[in-house]
Order: C-alpha cells, then sequence, then structure tokens
C-alpha cells in the first residue's frame, strides 16, 4: 500500500484525549485493519492551537501533582511516532477550516479541551475579589494566552468546590513558593506571585457531605503535606451513619476516598492538640478549614468588593441528595474561588449541546450530529474526552473513552466507499502547502523537542528537572530555530 492510499485522519487537539486516540487508533487498525477491510497504515496529523502539545498535563493541573511527569512522558512517546504527525500553532476555524480537513482527511476527530469556568450564579458573583479557577489554573501553570500577575493579597481566602480542581486551587493557594520551585516546573513570575501571597487562612467549601465528594484519594494525599498549613476539621460532618457509610463501602473509590478523609481528620485533631502545627509538628502559620455540608448561597461585598461568603448549612442523605437546614453562617474572606466545572470548548461549524456542555455527538458515542437533541448523525465526524462527555473523568478515563471512539470510526470507515478512503485529495503535503500559502508556520515534534531541550536546562541551571517557557513568542523562536 503505498502512502497516498493510507487512512487518513485529523485530530484536533494535542491533548491527553487526542494524544490517546491518535495511539489507539494505529493499534486498533494494526490488530483489525485487514480483516475490516482497511488495510494497516494510517497517517494522524494532530493540530494543536498552543504552540506546544499536552493541553490538560501541561495547563490544567497543578504543577506538584507527581504522576504529571509520568502522563506527559508517556504522550511524547506516543507522538515520537513517524504515522502521527504534530501541528502546534494551528488553530482550528482560523487557520484552517473543516470543509478543508474534510477534503484532506477521510475522518476528523476533536479533542478539544475546557477552559472556561462554568458561571458562579450567585449573588455577588461580579465583585472584585470573585475569580473562576480556571483563569488561576492558567496563571500558576504558566498558559501561554493567560495572566502574567495574580493579585494575592487577601488574608482570608474561600474556594468553593467537592472536586480535584478545587482541592488544586486550594493547596497551590496556601503553598509555599519554595517548596513548589523545588519540586515543579514553575515560570519565574508565579514563584514570586505565590512567594507574596497574604493568604493565612482558607476556607473549602463542599456542598456535600464526606461521603459523596469527588476526590481523589491522591488529592487528599497532596493535601496532607504542605509545610506550614494546619488542617482544620468540623468532627460533625465525619458522624455518618450506617447506611451512608454501607452506600458508600460499595465503590471501592468512594470507600478509599473516605478512609483517607477519615486520616485527614485524624491529622487535623493531631495537628490542634499539638499546638496548632503542621504534618511535620512545625509551627503552622496559615490555617487550612475543610467544611463539608456547606453550601455557599451569596458573596457579600462593600464598596464593590468581596468581603464576606454566606454558607448555608446542609444536609446529604445516603443516595446523595442535599438538603437545606436554613442555617446560615458568614466567613469573613477578601477572595473567593469557584470550581465548579468547566465548560469545554466549542468548535467552528459543530453544534453544542449547552446543557450536557459538549459537542452535540449521538447518544454519547462521539460521532457528531447536526443539533444536540434529536440531531442527524455528520458523517466523518467525531468528538473524544471532554468534547464528547463534558467536563467529568480523569485523565486515566479518557482512554476508556478513545477506545470506544476509534472502534466507532473504524466500523465506520469499514462501511465507507473504498475501504474508508474518501478524501479526495490525497496529497500528504497537501495541508502543508495550505497552511504555507497562509503564512502559517506549524510547531512539529522536533520543534517542542527544540522547546523541551530548552526548559530542561533551564531548570537545570537552578538544580530543577525542567523550568516552564511562558512566552509563546519565545516557544515559537526556539521551536523554529
Amino acid at each position: 500500500m503505498t502512502e497516498n492510499t493510507e487512512l487518513r485522519i485529523a485530530v484536533i487537539g494535542a491533548g491527553p484525549a487526542g494524544v490517546y486516540s491518535s495511539d489507539i487508533f494505529l493499534r486498533q487498525l494494526g490488530k483489525l485493519g485487514e480483516e475490516l477491510g482497511l488495510g494497516t497504515k494510517a497517517r494522524i496529523d494532530l493540530f494543536e492551537k498552543l504552540p506546544v502539545p499536552f493541553g490538560l498535563v501541561r495547563y490544567g493541573v497543578a504543577p506538584d501533582h507527581p504522576s504529571i511527569k509520568f502522563i506527559a512522558d508517556a504522550l511524547e512517546k506516543t507522538l515520537d511516532n513517524p504515522d502521527i504527525h504534530l501541528y502546534c500553532d494551528v488553530e482550528f476555524g482560523k487557520d484552517v477550516t473543516l470543509d478543508e480537513l474534510l477534503a484532506r482527511y477521510d475522518a476528523v476527530l476533536f479533542a478539544t479541551g475546557a477552559i472556561k469556568d462554568k458561571p458562579l450564579n450567585l449573588p455577588g458573583a461580579d465583585l472584585d475579589g470573585v475569580y473562576g479557577a480556571a483563569k488561576f489554573v492558567e496563571w500558576y501553570d504558566g498558559y501561554p494566552m493567560g495572566a502574567r500577575e495574580w493579585p494575592l493579597t487577601a488574608e482570608q481566602v474561600a474556594v468553593i468546590g467537592g472536586g480535584n480542581v478545587a482541592m488544586d486551587v486550594a493547596r497551590e493557594l496556601v503553598r509555599n513558593a519554595d517548596d513548589l520551585k523545588a519540586k515543579t516546573d514553575i515560570p519565574d513570575n508565579v514563584y514570586e506571585g505565590i512567594g507574596k501571597n497574604q493568604a493565612k487562612e482558607l476556607h473549602l467549601f463542599i456542598r456535600r457531605g464526606v461521603a459523596q465528594a469527588k476526590f481523589s484519594v491522591q488529592e487528599l494525599r497532596e493535601m496532607e503535606k504542605l509545610p506550614g498549613v494546619q488542617l482544620i476539621i468540623d468532627e460533625d460532618d465525619f458522624d455518618l451513619d450506617e447506611e451512608t457509610i454501607e452506600v458508600a463501602g460499595k465503590d471501592k473509590l468512594t470507600r478509599q476516598m473516605v478512609e483517607e478523609l477519615f486520616t485527614i481528620r485524624e491529622m487535623a485533631l493531631d495537628m490542634e492538640d499539638d499546638g496548632d502545627v503542621d504534618f511535620e509538628g512545625n509551627p503552622a502559620d496559615r490555617k487550612y478549614y475543610v467544611h463539608f455540608n456547606s453550601a455557599p448561597t451569596e458573596v457579600l461585598g462593600e464598596d464593590g468588593k468581596v468581603v464576606a461568603i454566606r454558607v448555608e448549612r446542609t444536609e446529604t442523605s445516603a443516595d446523595g441528595k442535599m438538603s437545606r437546614t436554613g442555617e446560615f453562617t458568614d466567613y469573613p474572606v477578601q477572595a473567593v474561588y469557584h470550581a465548579i466545572g468547566y465548560q469545554p470548548a466549542e468548535a467552528p461549524g459543530i453544534a453544542y449541546d449547552g446543557k450536557g456542555a459538549h459537542l452535540a455527538n449521538a447518544n454519547g458515542d462521539g460521532r457528531i450530529t447536526t443539533e444536540a437533541a434529536g440531531g442527524e448523525v455528520r458523517e466523518r465526524l467525531y468528538a473524544t474526552g471532554w468534547a464528547k462527555r463534558g467536563p467529568v473523568g480523569l485523565i486515566g478515563s479518557t482512554k476508556s473513552d478513545a477506545l470506544a471512539i476509534v472502534t466507532n470510526m473504524l466500523e465506520d470507515l469499514a462501511k465507507a466507499a473504498e475501504g474508508g478512503r474518501v478524501a479526495e485529495d490525497r496529497d500528504p503535503e497537501s495541508i502543508d502547502r495550505l497552511l504555507e500559502g497562509r503564512g502559517v508556520k506549524p510547531i512539529d515534534f522536533a520543534g517542542w523537542k527544540k522547546v523541551d531541550a530548552y526548559e530542561r536546562a533551564e531548570g537545570a541551571k537552578e538544580g530543577r528537572e525542567h523550568k516552564k517557557v511562558i512566552d509563546p513568542d519565545q516557544m515559537r523562536e526556539l521551536a523554529h530555530a
């Protein structure tokens, strides 16, 4: 089979969903291609609007997650594949259109992530000092188009949310700058910003109970080892009835999370008994309060600025249903961060399901449809990851998602005319000529490796493995050198 008769697949988004899908497509084609009449050869072109790959792993997860390095290494090994061609710094809908891709590729897979916060629909959400988690994450992760400075002047801070992003945000808000720098790839502006952080008291508000939180055990263990931070809990939150314990015990991950939370409860009590110390027994100069069954109802302000947050006590039944008690408490804070979910990005020319917060696809099977509810399937168009299912699930769940989508893609390609080879323009260099004609200079895998080598060299000067470049123009200059 010559190169010009291989299957041609375009993937939009070079984060975990896009990279996993590319890898799984090639693997499954190798296993099933002959049987399906597709052959075993494909070229996958992976388009990413940022100058560098890895999406969520590089720009959506806190820098002090130890597992991130291993995930990034695995993704990089996948990209180092002659059948996968990386096109960073190419924005879908701007630098290349859907029609232009369909003319050149047999199928187009959307693996676009999420960059916007769900809105905080509470009175006072528009006050100065209320921030969405996404923008703060962009800052501390050095997102190329993100803020370069962040106002960390509040001494008392609230974080709203019962998931891993809320935990990340809360942890970074009480982090010791020197400790964070030593263990991560944060750039200088983030180190300097966290070094000036005035926060002395942080309150994490979770609407439901201990057994209904959505934290990973890893997040909780990272919370347990914060230098200079005393953890404080309300013992009443841990008074679980037998039915709740029984329900929680049926799910392995929930059971492990609850067990870890009880470990934190014991730690918090010991920290108090030992004279308000941190996990190592050293005097704590920051306090981290964890409030379960606490639903914020209003952000209070004066002169347009945050001064407090009003929280209603809730009750949560064993089946997870939450009810309100009418008991309110005001907590003095000068900043409020909300981590209540993301809104996955829309794609030009593709219908969006606003209710599910994802690209419109048929019954969640990844086949793109003409409209959100009951629309017709649009041939050759697919979605995976958050673009398919909305902003739920961890990075690991993206792999199983990708396998399901790839299975559907191969099934459809096998049914298509000429064994799925339906794109009219089969010249593998056609996309390069199109982009060159527009003055678009993609950054390929070799270009990314130049950026990575520079980051490693800069990190080595400070005894660190890596130090992020955050200026997109500097990335381009390094990549094209």
